[in-house]
């Protein structure tokens, strides 16, 4: 089987131009097959309140109802995800920019209310993984926002993780698939505290007893829960760390496997 990365990058790499320079000279050099996942979370809430329109978050997550979605749509799909094609461009990376509406790529199912209405946000419920393949053999590189749809004419907010390992589930009927998150840390850390305490393998069976120390907590949960959902349904390994594990040269990061 041919392989085949998904890389995911959150909004501090976005806000700073050359962090995001840096980390997009690296993804263009990465060999293979690749797609990129990116959000923009920090940007659209600058925008946002410029336009007058609160932001509203519970617990980390985006309540977004239709003024904010308008502004989601503007920045995600527009602002941050075609600059980032244009800069792919500059680097002989030939991008094309998508929500998941493009190509009917990726569709979700809003959110059901429970004790939170979360608005216009969508769980991703299939991948069209024959669709984004077309793209891909065609030598386009896909470049996803956080944004779905619902088959019926409603764009969604939808979290770029999620996104990601959805994504990473579908193109593995296809490909060898592995993910990288791209984040702050140099990995999950044993003690947050030393940013140099990287535990860099976890499996099923470590991570009950990381979990049972409490060594993994708060955020960290639910990335966790997310690669381990995508390994059980076919992806073959998910690493998190900085953009410099995306290098040959570093080995310092994090590789979850089943």
């Amino acid at each position: 089987m041919e392989k085949l990365s998904i890389i995911k990058i959150g909004g501090n790499i976005i806000e700073d131009e050359n962090s995001l320079n840096e980390f997009l000279t690296l993804f263009s050099n990465l060999e293979g097959k690749k797609i990129l996942v990116h959000g923009g979370g920090k940007r659209a809430t600058n925008i946002a309140s410029k336009l007058g329109i609160e932001s509203k978050m519970i617990n980390g997550r985006r309540i977004t109802d239709l003024e904010t979605l308008e502004v989601i749509t503007m920045v995600y799909g527009g602002l941050v995800n075609k600059n980032v094609v244009a800069k792919l461009q500059v680097l002989q990376t030939n991008a094309i920019g998508l929500t998941g509406a493009d190509i009917n790529s990726i569709q979700s199912d809003k959110r059901p209310v429970k004790e939170i209405d979360f608005g216009f946000v969508g769980d991703v419920t299939k991948v069209n993984h024959i669709a984004i393949d077309k793209l891909i053999k065609a030598d386009f590189t896909p470049v996803f926002c956080a944004i779905t749809h619902d088959g019926n004419g409603q764009l969604l907010n939808t979290n770029a993780d999620t996104i990601t390992s959805q994504v990473a589930v579908g193109m593995s009927e296809i490909y060898e698939t592995s993910i990288y998150y791209c984040f702050e840390l140099n990995g999950v850390l044993q003690d947050f505290s030393d940013k140099e305490s990287v535990i860099k393998n976890i499996n099923s069976e470590t991570y009950k007893k990381l979990l049972k120390d409490g060594i993994i907590s708060d955020g960290m949960l639910p990335k966790l829960e997310n690669c381990f959902d995508a390994l059980k349904n076919g992806v073959l390994k998910v690493n998190m760390g900085n953009t410099s594990m995306l290098t040959k040269e570093n080995d310092n990061f994090t590789t979850i496997t089943i």
